[in-house]
């Protein structure tokens, strides 16, 4: 047995005997007779395994598990009582003690249980490694997914991030457009050149020429300096276009004899700048239907779709939610220095039984909250939206009537996500005006 171990014990006898038998063991013991110098030493150097009792002069055993744990130490916790109560020890183990001993307990016991602790350390290190090991070999460590339809699209980005090809990534709001794209450039040869994003949405033809092409000094009234567009900063790298549905007719035209000719011109200028970039477009709309409109080019849709990869919502991909549920919460508990490693049968089950209108994305903001609002180490259905506590689900409550909101915003939210989020479709659809439809979106988040 290899580690660094603490024993934490007002008795002094108790403290002796423990640190010679696990010095003995091989461990590096340290000893202290209460929390504070405990905590204090830890705060410095981190213990793999801790001995703490209970009843301690000034700061109890379980008021320091529950301050180590709230500053996100990785040490296993064993609490060590001569006044053991059922109540106590699910209060330990809710706090994230390893676990919870009544003395006199015999030293074979002590040493099972701290050998138990030291493997459950040793094996999270070892996952650890290995989980960044393969990031760093694959390259997609930002991308969580081992359903079917995303491996099919982590193959499909290793394939085409070498080539060079333009692409285009199809799929809803939420579902990680932007991250594929990161993904492409990060697995191509232009990794170490610019990665450039602009979203095409909201914005008028003038405002989308200058922020991309850029503009020369005294191209127009306030232009006092000539400067560089986006296309051009990001040379010999990838220029993200996202939204490309939303950009204006007119501006699509300049972008086709962007990528046609490898050329850009600058507003007020009279000079072609040569251009070696990749471009990678996004859109959460059929472009095809946009193209029977007349909204969205022919030509630039083939100059774009290249090879097209289309991303699954989560509810087609709903096995994937425990894996993300897990980062996500690990990727908060860091940010907001807790320990939260955990969600209970009921609260996934909720999950797994939403529809997530705003697919991976609110899913992170869901558990960001949870995260935020748990107080203990496993996520609980408390710590849920109201709306998805108040879900009737048989196999979570039983039978359970939902308040008239959460019918409301449940059918809205199912039939955005059947119209592809065409807000006036399903307007038509509710009988309701688009004013009403935006209200209740903003009323429900659902925007």
């Amino acid at each position: 047995m290899s580690a660094r171990l603490a024993v934490v014990d007002d008795e002094a006898m108790a403290r002796k005997r423990l640190g010679k038998a696990f010095t003995r063991d091989g461990c590096d013991v340290a000893l202290f007779p209460d929390a504070e110098s405990f905590l204090e030493q830890s705060g410095q150097a981190p213990f793999d395994v801790a001995l703490l009792d209970m009843r301690l002069p000034g700061i109890s055993g379980l008021e320091a598990l529950k301050r180590l744990k709230k500053h996100g130490a990785d040490t296993e916790v064993i609490l060590v009582t001569g006044f053991g109560s059922l109540e106590t020890a699910i209060e330990a183990i809710k706090l994230g003690a390893y676990h919870f001993v009544t003395k006199p307990a015999k030293l074979a016991e002590i040493r099972s249980l701290v050998q138990g602790a030291c493997d459950k350390v040793a094996m999270g290190r070892e996952n650890r490694r290995l989980r960044q090991a393969l990031r760093e070999e694959t390259g997609l460590e930002s991308m969580i997914g081992a359903s079917q339809s995303m491996r099919e699209v982590f193959e499909l980005i290793r394939k085409i991030a070498p080539v060079g090809c333009n692409v285009l990534i199809e799929g809803a709001s939420g579902t990680g457009k932007a991250l594929v794209a990161r993904a492409i450039h990060r697995l191509s040869t232009r990794k170490d050149q610019a990665f450039v994003s602009f979203n095409c949405g909201g914005f008028t033809e003038e405002l989308i020429s200058s922020e991309l092409f850029g503009y020369e000094k005294g191209a127009f009234t306030g232009a006092a300096a000539t400067r560089v567009g986006l296309l051009e900063s990001a040379g010999g790298g990838t220029v993200f276009l996202d939204e490309i549905g939303e950009m204006p007719l007119s501006m699509q035209v300049k972008l086709l004899h962007v990528i046609q000719e490898r050329q850009i011109l600058r507003v007020g200028g009279v000079r072609p700048i040569d251009l070696d970039i990749r471009v990678i477009a996004a859109t959460n709309r059929d472009l095809k239907q946009e193209m029977a409109k007349g909204l969205f080019r022919e030509d630039l849709y083939y100059r774009l779709n290249v090879v097209n990869i289309r991303l699954p919502r989560l509810t087609e991909r709903k096995e994937d939610i425990p894996l993300l549920a897990r980062h996500f919460m690990d990727k908060y508990s860091l940010l907001f220095h807790k320990v939260v490693g955990e969600v209970s049968p009921q609260a996934l089950q909720i999950l797994m039984s939403y529809g997530f209108p705003g697919n991976v994305r609110e899913l992170e903001n869901i558990v960001e909250r949870a995260v935020a609002l748990c107080d203990s180490q496993t996520l609980e259905v408390a710590d849920l939206p109201r709306d998805l506590q108040q879900m009737d689900f048989a196999s979570v409550e039983g039978e359970r009537l939902e308040s008239l909101e959460a019918v409301e915003r449940r059918h809205i939210a199912r039939v955005l996500a059947r119209t592809g989020h065409n807000k006036g479709l399903a307007a038509q659809i509710l009988e309701i005006p688009r004013t009403t439809l935006w209200r209740k979106l903003k009323q429900f988040q659902l925007d």
